[in-house]
């Protein structure tokens, strides 16, 4: 069970393993690759990291703390603190012109800027969750996640029940994001009273009358919670290697219908004195105690009773047979709900967090878990022992101001048994490269752009024209200069594509190398796809000045061969653009555009954009034509520019079935601001025939000609 569950995260996530890079350099790997494991974590605690939120007794956030109003205790003994920081996050909103009701997805990723926002995993406990209530976790997360989750934030959404397919790896994506919230479906199974009242009443009809009433469902039961349990553990093992900020599980769930009392009292009790369901729990909570992981947990029921459950029950056990019914009536209806209530309190409360029950309405719950996580103040120490001896130590955080409320972690375990060996197979790539290919954070400091463009390729396949754009600025550009670069697709099941490690050689000439100072270089990749969802990587290394780079960017392949009018990625360059030099040009796109396509979205009014893209008709086989319009479109909606272009079906022939368009926009009669590129495609067969793409700029003055 759990090594399936780590499976399951490990495609969630798209955490990668070495095994599955074999690409050589500058070459590309085989097509599809094996599902990705969970990579190894370091086992031993090096220090212990704790984060805490301070509040006034009206709930109010306290901002003005510094190292000397805070002590810090470990099971009871003061403790010397390190390291000392206040993280105080803004909450972005995401930049949308005016006229539109939702932002545009960005067609390009940058990690120009630091990751400075908040990290959610959005666990939908569907294995605990009635069927008849997957509405109001539906309705709850998609509320969180269209209110609460910032532009600078990022979430993935995981199942419990181990649908990997359904799950979306960390994106600040909210389309993406509501998709996978939209396919919950709980799964939970009936109450464990009303199974045994059903058993009870079937028991009466046959020789074991009067006899003990068991659980007919238990070991699902129990396998259900142990699964439950193992993917909070598998999330909060990932978060270990996230420091220095807070982390946040949220988990929408009815809970389990185990007794949790008194968990940390009784961690380091003899395995023989719990059941197995108590020894996941107190792994679970160990676990995100040694991560420093706060769970919130969300109870879909609101303001709960047992009254729903037993509606359709006629009769109950106890009503008819007081002895041999075995208490199987609302009593242990309602016992059900406590418990079930008790462990979401549990794990929420020992884990730093907080247990919204017997609420109807979680936006006060919602508002709290994002101030929680936006504002805290983080504390390291170095532990008395490192002793791996598995025992748990207890934390406690105090200030020296009287009237202030602190809540953090209560303890962590210490890992029992030798640390685990470090991970060696990277695949070919150097650790550094590696490891940022496995950070769910874009990695900053080698500061990369990477656009992805997907075009009809050979059936059932699309071709899609990657670039990765490097920063001059950070590169060493002496003698022999070299720069690493690796990218790949993962898609939704964890499955791995067009894996390759290139390695660029840069002996270039001074006025080269002056030219690349300034604008940078870039390489141009295909990569074949089939249809579906996936996530791009991209790392570089400069070896010379240690600096690294990553990049993730979310990709959606559509099916070009079956969709009435299709659209590939519309590719966009410009006069100023083509400076950049470039490693590897695209043979296909040299054809129709005057310079290879750029990552840049910001341009001086004193350029000229060149875009293409390809129009695929498969709107019927009667002799049609297709309007081609494009335009670009202010903040407001206004059209200040526009180009029609019209296109006959007779026009395709035996052709895979694609109109290449190609169109060119000046800058020069735009002021500066927020502009959308709008590209329409419509056959006239039929209003439903219609594509459409489009890309949000910006334009700056020309004595401002910085580009980005």
């Amino acid at each position: 069970m759990l090594k399936n569950a780590r499976v399951r995260i490990a495609a969630a996530f798209v955490l990668l393993a070495g095994v599955g890079l074999m690409a050589g350099q500058g070459q590309p790997s085989s097509q599809e690759q094996p599902s990705a494991p969970a990579p190894t974590f370091k086992a031993v605690v090096e220090y212990v990291e704790v984060d805490a939120v301070v509040t006034d007794q009206q709930g109010n956030l306290v901002r003005n703390l510094k190292k000397d109003d805070f002590q810090v205790f470990e099971d009871g003994k003061p403790q010397s603190v390190s390291t000392f920081s206040v993280v105080d996050l803004p909450i972005e909103r995401t930049e949308r012109p005016l006229f539109s009701a939702r932002p545009i997805e960005p067609d390009v990723q940058s990690n120009e800027h630091p990751f400075d926002g908040r990290v959610y995993v959005l666990i939908l406990d569907d294995l605990h969750v009635d069927a008849m209530r997957s509405s109001q976790v539906k309705r709850s997360a998609r509320q969180f996640i269209e209110r609460n989750l910032g532009a600078n934030d990022l979430m993935a959404v995981i199942y419990t029940g181990g649908r990997a397919a359904d799950a979306q790896e960390f994106t600040s994506n909210k389309r993406l994001l509501l998709n996978s919230v939209d396919k919950f479906m709980g799964r939970k199974l009936q109450s464990v009273t009303l199974a045994k009242n059903d058993q009870f009443f079937r028991q009466q009809l046959g020789p074991d009358a009067g006899g003990r009433v068991d659980d007919p469902e238990d070991m699902e039961r129990g396998r259900n919670a142990t699964s439950m349990l193992a993917t909070l553990r598998q999330v909060a093992e990932w978060f270990g290697g996230v420091r220095g900020r807070r982390k946040a599980m949220l988990l929408f769930s009815e809970g389990i219908d185990y007794d949790l009392s008194d968990i940390i009292r009784t961690y380091d009790a003899p395995p023989s004195h719990a059941s197995s369901i108590l020894m996941d729990i107190r792994e679970t909570i160990a676990m995100t105690a040694r991560s420093n992981v706060s769970i919130y947990a969300i109870d879909p029921r609101g303001l709960a009773t047992q009254g729903d459950e037993s509606i359709a029950v006629s009769s109950f056990a106890d009503q008819n047979d007081a002895t041999g019914g075995g208490g199987i009536g609302l009593r242990s209806l309602n016992n059900e709900l406590r418990l079930s209530q008790d462990s979401l309190r549990q794990l929420a409360e020992d884990s730093g967090g907080i247990a919204a029950v017997n609420r109807n309405d979680p936006t006060a719950v919602f508002d709290r878990i994002v101030r929680d996580n936006s504002s805290y103040y983080v504390l390291a120490y170095y532990p008395p022992t490192n002793k791996a001896d598995g025992k748990f130590h207890k934390i406690e955080v105090k200030v020296n101001r009287p009237g202030l409320v602190v809540r953090s972690r209560r303890g962590y375990a210490t890992p029992k048994g030798k640390p685990q060996a470090k991970n060696t197979k990277t695949g070919g790539m150097p650790q550094a490269i590696f490891d940022a290919m496995n950070s769910p954070l874009q990695v900053s400091g080698l500061t990369m752009r990477m656009f992805a463009a997907p075009f009809k390729g050979q059936q059932p396949n699309a071709s899609v024209v990657v670039g990765i754009e490097l920063n001059g600025r950070d590169l060493s550009l002496g003698t022999n200069g070299k720069v690493d670069i690796s990218m790949m697709a993962i898609d939704n099941k964890g499955k791995i594509f067009g894996a390759r490690n290139d390695s660029l050689t840069l002996n270039l000439r001074p006025e080269s190398k002056a030219r690349v100072e300034q604008t940078g270089v870039r390489v141009i990749n295909r990569i074949d796809l089939p249809v579906g969802r996936y996530q791009l990587r991209a790392a570089a290394r400069d070896p010379e000045k240690n600096l690294v780079g990553s990049v993730i960017f979310d990709l959606d392949v559509p099916d070009f061969y079956k969709l009435p009018i299709s659209m590939s990625g519309v590719t966009v360059t410009s006069m100023a653009g083509s400076a950049l030099m470039t490693a590897k040009p695209d043979e296909q796109l040299k054809a129709v555009l005057p310079a290879p396509p750029i990552a840049m979205r910001t341009f001086a009014q004193n350029d000229e954009l060149a875009i293409f893209t390809e129009i695929y008709d498969n709107s019927g086989k009667a002799p049609h034509k297709v309007d081609i319009v494009t335009s670009v479109l202010t903040d407001e909606g206004k059209p200040v520019f526009k180009v029609e272009d019209t296109r006959d079906s007779s026009d395709l022939g035996d052709a895979k079935g694609g109109y290449g368009y190609t169109t060119r926009v000046p800058l020069s009669d735009l002021a500066p601001g927020l502009y959308v590129l709008n590209v329409d495609a419509k056959s006239r067969l039929g209003n439903d025939n219609v594509a459409n793409r489009q890309v949000q700029f910006r334009v700056v003055a020309a004595s401002r000609g910085a580009q980005r």
